[in-house]
C-alpha cells in the first residue's frame, strides 16, 4: 500500500462503556418491589391485629382451606356483612367447653339461691319442698306441694299465692334478675279432677298458677321480658308417674334456661 493511500484510510476508534452505567439498569426495581411487598405485609398484619376474633378466625380458615371457605361464603365476616361460614363456628370441643361453663354458672346460681333461702327464718318450713336441680334445659327450681296443706304454696284449688310463697318468689327473683338468662315458668297439677266452676279444669289451674308466679316475679326483680314462656301442663307430666294422684305432683317450676335451650327464643 502506497504512503498516500495509507494517509487517506479512515481511522475507526472503538470506545468501551465504563462500569458506572449500571445505575440505569432494572435492579433497583426489584429492590423497590420487595420493599413495597414488605410494607403491604406489615400494614396487613397491623390491620389484622386490631380486628375481632371472628375476623381473625375467618382469615385463618381462608388460608387453611380457600376453596371450602369461599363455598361457605365465609368472606362475609371480612366485608362486615353476609352470613359467617360454618367453619368459623366453635368446634365440638369448644362447644362442650361453653356448655360446661354454662352448667357450672347455673349450678353456682342454684347454690346462691338455696343459701339465700336458708338464711330466711320465715321460709324454714318450706325448704323441704323446694327442689333445685340441673336439667337439659337449664336450672330447674320447683315448689312442690305435699300432704301437709300448711306447707302448700297456693290456696287449695286456687291460683292465689300464699304469703310465704310470695316471699319465696321475691327472694328467688332478686337473684335471677341479675342474670342474662331467659326464664320459663311451668304449672303442674295432680290427676285428681278439679271440682269448681263449669269449664275450669286442671289445665286452667296449672296455667293460672304459673301465671300468678310470673306476675309476682316480674315485679320483684326480674328484667323486662326475661320470662319468655309460661306453660300449663295440668297432670300430663307428673313428678311421680307411678302415682299421678300424689299431691307432690302439684308444683310450679321456674326454669333458668341455658344458652342452648335459649337459642330458639333468640332466633324468633
Amino acid at each position: 500500500m502506497s504512503e498516500e493511500n495509507s494517509k487517506n484510510q479512515p481511522i475507526i476508534v472503538i470506545k468501551k462503556k465504563s462500569g458506572h452505567g449500571g445505575q440505569h439498569s432494572g435492579a433497583w426495581k426489584v429492590a423497590y418491589a420487595d420493599f413495597v411487598t414488605a410494607m403491604m405485609a406489615f400494614f396487613l398484619v397491623m390491620w389484622l391485629v386490631g380486628q375481632s376474633d371472628e375476623v381473625k378466625q375467618s382469615v385463618q380458615n381462608y388460608f387453611q382451606d380457600p376453596i371450602g371457605f369461599m363455598k361457605g361464603k365465609g368472606q362475609g365476616a371480612l366485608k362486615g356483612g353476609g352470613t359467617p361460614s360454618k367453619s368459623i363456628r366453635p368446634g365440638k370441643a369448644d362447644a362442650a367447653t361453653v356448655l360446661q361453663k354454662d352448667r357450672e354458672a347455673l349450678l353456682d346460681v342454684g347454690q346462691r339461691i338455696r343459701q339465700s333461702l336458708e338464711n330466711m327464718p320465715e321460709l324454714t318450713s318450706l325448704m323441704d319442698f323446694i327442689d333445685i336441680e340441673m336439667t337439659p334445659e337449664g336450672l330447674r327450681i320447683q315448689l312442690i306441694d305435699s300432704d301437709d296443706k300448711s306447707s302448700n304454696f297456693f290456696d287449695l284449688g286456687s291460683a292465689h299465692l300464699k304469703p310465704k310463697t310470695s316471699l319465696l318468689l321475691r327472694a328467688i327473683s332478686s337473684e335471677l334478675g341479675n342474670l342474662r338468662n331467659f326464664i320459663v315458668v311451668e304449672g303442674h297439677t295432680d290427676s285428681k279432677p278439679y271440682i269448681g266452676r263449669d269449664g275450669y279444669s286442671n289445665w286452667e289451674l296449672s296455667a293460672d298458677r304459673a301465671n300468678s308466679a310470673r306476675k309476682l316475679m316480674e315485679t320483684s326483680g326480674l328484667r323486662p321480658s326475661q320470662i319468655v314462656e309460661v306453660r300449663g301442663y295440668a297432670d300430663r307430666l307428673p313428678r311421680l308417674p307411678e302415682d299421678p294422684a300424689d299431691p307432690r305432683n302439684r308444683r310450679v317450676a321456674i326454669i333458668v334456661l341455658n344458652e342452648e335451650a335459649a337459642q330458639r327464643f333468640k332466633e324468633t
